[in-house]
């Protein structure tokens, strides 16, 4: 991820704080209509780029729901985490905040390993896996195996036994959806192709065995899944 793409998290996250703020205080209320893409562009001094993070993380957390051909609407977040979640999903949420912790910190340096240690072969394979994880997403087909395939074929291209290790030890389970199938971004096409586009940006820095880009486009794809998951512990 490179200077630009930090900026881009950091401006999602303000424009993030902004919405919910408006939202809890009142001044957006349940089934209000966000301003459109350009009204909240213009608004917040953004690009569109931003301010569709940002709604798709309040989507994610339950702050706003979309319906189609009409717009965005300010949704009910205690009812959608009632709703949403089950007493063992809302008993995983601090677990889950605690596993993306730590693998933002090795699963950083591991992606800035495996950019100046990958293999020819172990690219392809990385690769491949996230081919697979696009066409899952295509066919509307679970995604969780793909994923975790993705991150473990970076811990192969480290070319240290101990990353695949750590990783294999978590198994699937490190992938926080497959934790919470209830939750609506578990299946939602627009979240996954957003983690899919997170993906695309890895695997572009280790492709161009750039290990600071390759560091930084994981951890804010990891930053970005942890964002979510705080959200939802704070609906609780």
């Amino acid at each position: 991820m490179t200077t630009l793409g930090r900026g881009r998290q950091r401006l999602a996250q303000q424009v993030i704080d902004q919405l919910r703020a408006q939202i809890e205080t009142g001044k957006l209320r349940v089934g209000d209509q966000l301003p459109t893409e350009p009204q909240l562009e213009s608004t917040f001094g953004v690009s569109r780029t931003v301010v569709r993070e940002a709604i798709a993380d309040l989507r994610a957390a339950g702050f706003v729901r979309p319906i189609q051909g009409k717009g965005v609407f300010v949704a009910d977040p205690k009812v959608h985490s009632v709703m949403s979640l089950t007493p063992v999903e809302i008993k995983s949420i601090p677990e889950t905040l605690e596993l993306l912790e730590f693998r933002m910190a090795t699963e950083g340096e591991a992606a800035a390993i495996a950019a100046y240690r990958r293999t020819a072969e172990q690219e392809a394979a990385i690769r491949e896996a996230n081919r697979r994880m696009a066409q899952l997403i295509e066919t509307g087909q679970q995604t969780v195996e793909a994923d975790y395939a993705f991150h473990m074929a970076i811990a192969a291209a480290t070319n240290n036994r101990f990353y695949v290790d750590v990783l294999r030890h978590f198994g699937p389970r490190a992938i926080p959806r497959g934790q919470f199938p209830t939750l609506p971004e578990a299946n939602d096409r627009e979240y996954l192709q957003k983690v899919y586009a997170e993906h695309v940006d890895i695997l572009a820095a280790i492709a161009d065995q750039d290990p600071d880009r390759a560091r930084q486009a994981m951890r804010a794809h990891l930053m970005a899944s942890q964002r979510r998951y705080r959200m939802l512990a704070e609906q609780q």
